[in-house]
Formats: C-alpha cells, sequence, structure tokens
C-alpha cells in the first residue's frame, strides 16, 4: 500500500478564490453573518486551516427565506417563461463546465478526495444534472380529465411550483448533491435557500457567483453557510419554508422530520445505508473483485450507497477477500489534489474517530483484519482500506454505517433466492444492492426480491440524471433525479369548470 501525503499545488483561479473573503448569498448581495462570526475550514489532508467562512444562524436565514418569498411571489422569477427559466438552468451547466478544474480542485481540498474523482464524477455528473433537468422546465404540464358528472364541464389540471424550497446539503458529495438538489427546484420554478454542510462549504459558495453569472434574478438562490445546529434547524423549522430536501444521516433525517411538522412542509429525505455486494459463484470473479472494491473504497467510502456488506458465495469466498484484499493493496493513499493518489482522507476529525473507533469494535468482536485496519502517517484524517473477514449479522460493523473504507464479508451456501435476500434485507436501511451473476433469471428475480431502492446488476455505484436514486426503509423518503424528483418541486391544482 502506498502512502504520499504532500500537497501539490492549486491552480490560479482556485486560489484566487480561497484567498477572497467569503460571504453569504442573500437577496443577490453577498453579506457577512448578522453576528460577524466565522468559522474555519480545513484540509483534512493536512489539517491546515485553508479559509473562514460566515457562521450563519437563524437570523440570516430568516434573511434568506424573505428574500426567496419575494423572489418567488413578486419578482421577475415569478413571470419567467419555461423556456427562459430552461435556459437558464442549462447555463448553470455551461458556466461550471468552464471552471471545471477550478471546481474539482476545490472539491478536492475541500472534502480529500482524489482530484481525478472529483472532475470525472463529483464536476461532470453536476454539469450533467443541469442540462438534464433544463428540459424539465418546458415538460411539467397538466392534463384534461373526462369526468362523469352531470352537466357540460371542462376539468383539468396544472403544476406549479412548491414554492420557497430549503436545500441542506451533505459533505460527501459537495458540490454534486447540489446540483442533485438545485437543477430540478430551479427547473420547477422554485426559489431556494441552500445550507451546504459547515465541513465543506467552499464550491457551494464559489458554484453562488456562477448563480449570478448566469442571470438569475436576486433571492432565487440564497446560501447560507452555517453549524447544522444552528442555521441547519431554522431552515428546517421555518415557517415560510415550503418544502425541505435533505441529504444526510438517518439520525439527523428523524430531526428534519420532527422540525418540518410545524407547518407540515414537504420533506424528502436521501439517509443512510448499508449496501449488500452478493457475489454468487457464476459470477465473473475478476469483475466481481474489481467492482466491489470499488464500490466500498470509491469516496474513502464516504458513500451512502457504498457496499459495506459482501456476501460471497462459499465456492468463491476464499478468492473475493483475497482478491478484494489485493485491491486495497493496490491504492496509493495521499493528499486528494495528487492527480496520482487514488484514496484521500476522511472528511474530518470527527469522521476519523468514528471509523477507528468502528475498527477497534470490528476487532473486539471477533472480526479478522485481512488488511488494513490503521492509521497511515501522523497527519491528516487518513485510515487503511480495510477488509474484515469473518463477520456476523451481531457485530456493530455489519449492522451500523460506518461510511469509511471498511468491508465486511460473510459468506452463503445457500442457493434459495428467498434465504440469499433475507440475509440481503436483514438491515434498516434500503437504498441500494448490487447482484454479481452471468444468470439473468437469478439477476432479475434478486432485483425483485431485495427491497431497496436502486438495484445494480453486475456494477455498483451507478448513477444518471435519468435514473431516479432514493431509498427504502430508514434510508429515506422520495427520490433524487429522473422525472421522479419533480414531483418533489410542484404541487398539482385542479380546476373545474361549468361551462
Amino acid at each position: 500500500m502506498t502512502i504520499a501525503i504532500r500537497k501539490p499545488s492549486l491552480g490560479s483561479a482556485a486560489t484566487a478564490f480561497l484567498a477572497k473573503p467569503h460571504k453569504l448569498l442573500i437577496d443577490g448581495k453577498w453579506v457577512d453573518a448578522k453576528s460577524g462570526q466565522t468559522f474555519p475550514v480545513e484540509d483534512p489532508a493536512t489539517e491546515e486551516v485553508i479559509a473562514h467562512v460566515p457562521a450563519g444562524d437563524k437570523a440570516d436565514i430568516d434573511a434568506a427565506v424573505a428574500a426567496a418569498r419575494r423572489a418567488f411571489e413578486t419578482g421577475p422569477w415569478s413571470r419567467i417563461l419555461p423556456g427562459d427559466r430552461s435556459r437558464l438552468v442549462w447555463r448553470l451547466g455551461d458556466l461550471l463546465e468552464q471552471h471545471a478544474d477550478e471546481f474539482a480542485e476545490l472539491e478536492a481540498l475541500d472534502n480529500g478526495k482524489p482530484v481525478t474523482n472529483a472532475r470525472r464524477d463529483d464536476v461532470q455528473g453536476s454539469i450533467n444534472m443541469f442540462r438534464y433537468m433544463a428540459g424539465w422546465s418546458t415538460r411539467l404540464t397538466g392534463e384534461t380529465i373526462p369526468v362523469s358528472s352531470p352537466g357540460n364541464w371542462h376539468v383539468y389540471t396544472l403544476r406549479e411550483p412548491v414554492g420557497v424550497v430549503g436545500q441542506i446539503i451533505p459533505w460527501n458529495f459537495p458540490l454534486m448533491m447540489a446540483a442533485w438538489k438545485l437543477a430540478p427546484a430551479l427547473a420547477a420554478g422554485c426559489t431556494i435557500v441552500l445550507k451546504p454542510a459547515e465541513q465543506t462549504p467552499l464550491t457551494a459558495l464559489r458554484f453562488g457567483e456562477l448563480i449570478q453569472e448566469a442571470g438569475f434574478p436576486d433571492g432565487v438562490v440564497n446560501i447560507i453557510t452555517g453549524y447544522g445546529e444552528t442555521a441547519g434547524a431554522a431552515l428546517a423549522n421555518h415557517p415560510d419554508v415550503d418544502k425541505v430536501a435533505f441529504t444526510g444521516s438517518t439520525e439527523v433525517g428523524k430531526l428534519i422530520v420532527k422540525a418540518a411538522a410545524g407547518n407540515l412542509k414537504r420533506v424528502s429525505l436521501e439517509l443512510g445505508g448499508k449496501s449488500p455486494a452478493i457475489v454468487f459463484p457464476d459470477a465473473d470473479i475478476d469483475r466481481a473483485i474489481s467492482g466491489t472494491a470499488s464500490a466500498i473504497f470509491y469516496n474513502q467510502g464516504q458513500c451512502c450507497t457504498a457496499g459495506s456488506r459482501l456476501f460471497a458465495h462459499k465456492s468463491v469466498y476464499d478468492r473475493v477477500v483475497e482478491g478484494v484484499s489485493a485491491e486495497a493493496g493496490k491504492i496509493k493513499i495521499g493528499h486528494g489534489l495528487d492527480p496520482n493518489v487514488n484514496l484521500g482522507p476522511l472528511v474530518s476529525k470527527e469522521q476519523h474517530n468514528r471509523v477507528r473507533g468502528f475498527l477497534e469494535s470490528g476487532r473486539k468482536e471477533g472480526a479478522e483484519v485481512v488488511t488494513g485496519g490503521n492509521v497511515p502517517g501522523n497527519q491528516g484524517y487518513f485510515v487503511e482500506p480495510t477488509v474484515l473477514a469473518n463477520t456476523n449479522r451481531d457485530m456493530r460493523v455489519v449492522r451500523e454505517e460506518i461510511f469509511g473504507p471498511v468491508v465486511c464479508v460473510q459468506s452463503f451456501d445457500d442457493d434459495d433466492l428467498e434465504a440469499v435476500a433475507k440475509f440481503a434485507n436483514d438491515t434498516e436501511y434500503g437504498l441500494q444492492a448490487s447482484v454479481w451473476t452471468s444468470n439473468l433469471k437469478v439477476a432479475h428475480m434478486m432485483a425483485r426480491k431485495i427491497r431497496a431502492g436502486t438495484i445494480c446488476i453486475n456494477n455498483h455505484n451507478y448513477g444518471d440524471p435519468a435514473w431516479p436514486f432514493g431509498g427504502y426503509k430508514q434510508s429515506g423518503w422520495g427520490r433524487e433525479m429522473g422525472k421522479e424528483v419533480m414531483e418533489h418541486y410542484t404541487e398539482t391544482k385542479a380546476i373545474a369548470a361549468l361551462l
């Protein structure tokens, strides 16, 4: 396993952005927090402070929501034509493409992820999202309804924007999760108050500048940096917010639901996961080894869909454990800005301590550490990619979401698909699962039996703007992406006219 913790230099655009004073975007103006307070932003690879951003709180949320309400009800945004709205959303994709390298560098620096992944997946995925969702502005149609009531009736429906939306963004994919939420809300005609994670606020603030450059009217998008327990809680509780969209932990998702009850605002949630990856004996084993290793080690394992429960049939179990461990050993660990690095640091000291705690728990409960399990170096929040064998359902590492590069491998010897599905479903989560087999009947039967919102066959962590994404059980409510997401940002109005 190669470790190279050095900090490559930033490009001039990212350097210039970091050097600027950072402020909140409220009603088209960049302003300090009303309290005057700021908080530091850290490079998780070096533990150095790289910026300070405003510590927005309830007062700033109140101002941002008021601006969003004015923009929605009386501003030019309320009168904009669907085609013009579509062009503005598409323009965001174009601008992001023009500044792609800068955003990739900022994301790698702020979050710790490899810059090559950030450029290929986070930035390009965000570009694709804005371009896909731009088309929905002109496709939000109602319908005429034939009714059986006596008389001559003209009955029809309209699709209208839901209103002011609060969007709370996680730290694992800061830019892409902002795009997943901003793009459909803007396409629908909503106005927004966006609260990025306090650990990773930089790309959201830089994207605010692109929103202004694109020509969006003042108040349509407002961006408040701050802590979850202050700014985030105020946004979820706010009586003049019509909908809140949240991506993050299941624990915090439950708090969001309670907070939203005050005015019964709509809620959509994309929450945690403990995704199974199931390798059948007839699978292409080399492909399965590569794919299931990527399923857990990608993005340092900080994915809600991470394939953290790996089930391998007993006839291929040893080969799978050996192969995934070998893949882990090839990974180069280092600063995310190094283009040769495959695995960066975890996002924060808090997350680092959490993952280390799970590793200690796994050892105490009898898991075999096949590879990894250590903290390399004495700087940064790094954890080696880890394979735990001889794990079972009673262990914390198997039951709970670790959110780090740690996979728990278990064997199975039952060829009955009902039995296989039973252990795959033995979790409170239901976000994603992957099935590895050359038998299409087995693949599609398992896809039906597994209770998860997304199923991948001979792949893991698939995504596309047209593919609806979301979970069953405690993995959330509703769907991101695809046509399904537009249901969250629109209301249906029914009209009956007696002619």
